[in-house]
């Protein structure tokens, strides 16, 4: 396999959230490889479809890139743990106790991502969650284990039945999310971040709740995006005469008060901390900033509800 500075990773599409923070834990994962120095994204907006690339200082080969990548991953992902906690269900007297162990730990970073103690469910009896969170335990899905749990999982279950089942490893999961276009083959859990994710029973001819055509996942793709999660800080937002609202890194609401999630398809080599600092812009609605910071567009993703189950559309270039 040829080694390369430049690396097109075609699974990484720009209009879905998963993938967005799938590579912003690729970028995380590899600055933790001192051999890689100074890891940059760009996105090829000159050569359609529109795609991340990876440029690095030195040749690698797509094997030597994915090994870093575990490597970095394995690392990151032991840092979260929530002590057996499922669910982002937290009283602020408990709020007020994790917040300040996290910052003596290294789970500072983690929890500054979930919550804050500023702000305060409407009835008083929970901090609000992250509007990253969609599951509270509806179908028993619980975001906290997920995200413990699912960076940790290192290989998905066996796809296939009886003689065709075959044994995925760690390395192909990371590599087929980075370098193929997904064909979502695992029967392993998620977080709903993906809008294929968005299942209705209407048009349907098959129950999408039964195990035999329940829709599968990039598991690769959700181990580096639970990683990315430490990056999207919350704090709180005082909205005129209004109660405190949580916002996270990259989140709005739209005119109809909807959250929304928002990153930007940059053309110019960034690294991670040069994309956060894009996140963090308070004016990429406009055209001139825009263009000024080397931005082509801003996709904007808006979370809805469907039942008690909630998902992110695909981005919008907005």
């Amino acid at each position: 396999m040829t080694a390369k500075i430049r690396h097109r990773l075609n699974g990484l599409e720009p209009d879905n959230l998963l993938a967005f923070l799938a590579l912003l834990g690729l970028l995380r994962a590899l600055q933790r490889d001192d051999d890689l120095p100074s890891v940059r994204a760009s996105w090829s907006v000159d050569r359609p479809p529109a795609r991340p690339v990876l440029h690095l200082t030195r040749p690698e080969t797509e094997t030597g890139l994915v090994d870093s990548v575990v490597r970095g991953l394995r690392g990151l992902a032991a840092q979260i743990d929530f002590d057996g906690r499922k669910d982002l269900r937290v009283t602020p007297a408990e709020g007020s106790v994790l917040l300040r162990e996290a910052r003596r730990s290294e789970a500072g970073d983690v929890w500054s991502a979930l919550v804050s103690d500023a702000v305060i469910s409407r009835d008083g009896t929970r901090l609000e969650p992250t509007p990253l969170c969609l599951m509270f335990g509806q179908g028993h899905q619980h975001f906290l284990d997920r995200v413990a749990s699912i960076p940790r999982l290192k290989a998905p279950p066996d796809r296939g039945r009886g003689r065709a089942k075959k044994a995925i490893s760690e390395e192909q999961a990371i590599a087929e999310a980075l370098f193929d276009q997904w064909q979502r083959p695992d029967a392993a859990q998620s977080f709903r971040w993906d809008p294929r994710e968005d299942v209705r029973y209407a048009l349907r001819a098959n129950d999408p709740t039964d195990a035999r055509t329940k829709e599968t996942t990039q598991h690769g793709a959700n181990r580096l995006a639970a990683i990315a999660l430490p990056l999207l800080t919350v704090a709180p937002q005082a909205p005129f005469g209004g109660r405190p609202r949580l916002a996270v890194r990259g989140g709005g609401r739209d005119a109809s008060g909807r959250i929304t999630f928002s990153w930007p398809i940059w053309r110019d080599p960034a690294d991670l901390s040069c994309v956060c600092h894009l996140l963090d812009h308070p004016r990429l609605d406009d055209a001139k900033i825009r263009q000024a910071l080397g931005i082509v567009e801003q996709r904007v993703a808006t979370r809805v509800a469907n039942g008690k189950f909630m998902n992110f559309t695909a981005g919008v270039a907005a």
